[in-house]
């Protein structure tokens, strides 16, 4: 692993790589960080070993640069590095909505672009990354991009027409399970128990039904009907999410994802 690979816009997703790539063996001396707070970027260097770089560096020094910025400073970002980055580097955008076209038209003609939508369980290697290769990006590119992010969790490679699709389903996924629980300790606590038991309850709940769902290879129906018995407390219970139509709001929910990532891509920010 004597690639250097550098991470622009180094937040916490960028942090959680960094760290991954780490503990996979990667060595810190080959890993080059942005940051815009230079208090940040010595915070990097301080906690993983890591170089700080400006992003000009980056440009010219680093074998693969992941840029992790938000999608609305992307053509920034890219402006500033097109002068100085060889066409024959690896670039891998992380940014919600933004097509690998965006990129190649404004970086060396045929330069390697791979697009990874990932989430936050980074923080603790439980990611869900998805890798779509574009125009001039080879078996090899997907490749590592996957060695890079399977440090962090698992990789799926997907075509990139259904990267928005990926991207409202597992990129913000977190987002609704973290809803789904706050809602819940909330009906724990309407219904007596204090704050931190509903908490415990849930999210024990939560990490067991995950682990069934990864492991046992049923289907979800077949789980859920095995904790459903008749004119019983569960049955009641979903009969309830069926009567407020919540699984008609998650379907409306995810579509309004999506449709927020393509909107991100066509440079809509409101």
């Amino acid at each position: 692993m004597s690639q250097k690979v550098a991470v622009l816009g180094t937040g916490k997703i960028g942090e959680a790589l960094l760290s991954g790539m780490i503990r996979a063996g990667w060595a810190p001396a080959d890993l080059l960080v942005t940051a815009r707070r230079p208090e940040r970027a010595e915070e990097l260097r301080a906690r993983h070993g890591v170089n700080p770089v400006t992003n000009t560096e980056a440009a010219r020094t680093a074998d693969t640069l992941i840029l992790t910025v938000k999608p609305q400073d992307m053509g920034t970002l890219l402006d500033e590095l097109a002068p100085h980055l060889p066409a024959d580097r690896l670039v891998i955008s992380g940014a919600a909505g933004i097509p690998t076209s965006f990129l190649e038209e404004r970086l060396a003609p045929g330069t390697p672009v791979v697009r990874v939508m990932t989430n936050t369980p980074a923080l603790v290697d439980e990611a869900m990354s998805v890798i779509s290769a574009g125009s001039h990006a080879t078996e090899q590119h997907l490749a590592h991009a996957e060695e890079i992010f399977g440090g962090v969790g698992k990789t799926l490679r997907v075509p990139e027409s259904q990267q928005d699709a990926c991207t409202a389903l597992s990129g913000s996924g977190p987002a609704y399970f973290f809803y789904l629980v706050e809602a819940m300790t909330d009906a724990g606590i309407l219904l007596g128990l204090p704050r931190d038991k509903a908490h415990d309850l849930i999210v024990q709940s939560a990490i067991g039904a995950a682990v069934m769902l990864r492991d046992s290879g049923e289907h979800p129906v077949k789980l859920r009907e095995n904790v459903t018995s008749p004119a019983g407390t569960t049955i009641n219970a979903i009969r309830e999410l069926e009567n407020h139509g919540v699984r008609a709001a998650l379907i409306a929910a995810l579509e309004a994802a999506r449709d927020r990532s393509r909107e991100l891509a066509s440079g809509k920010k409101d």
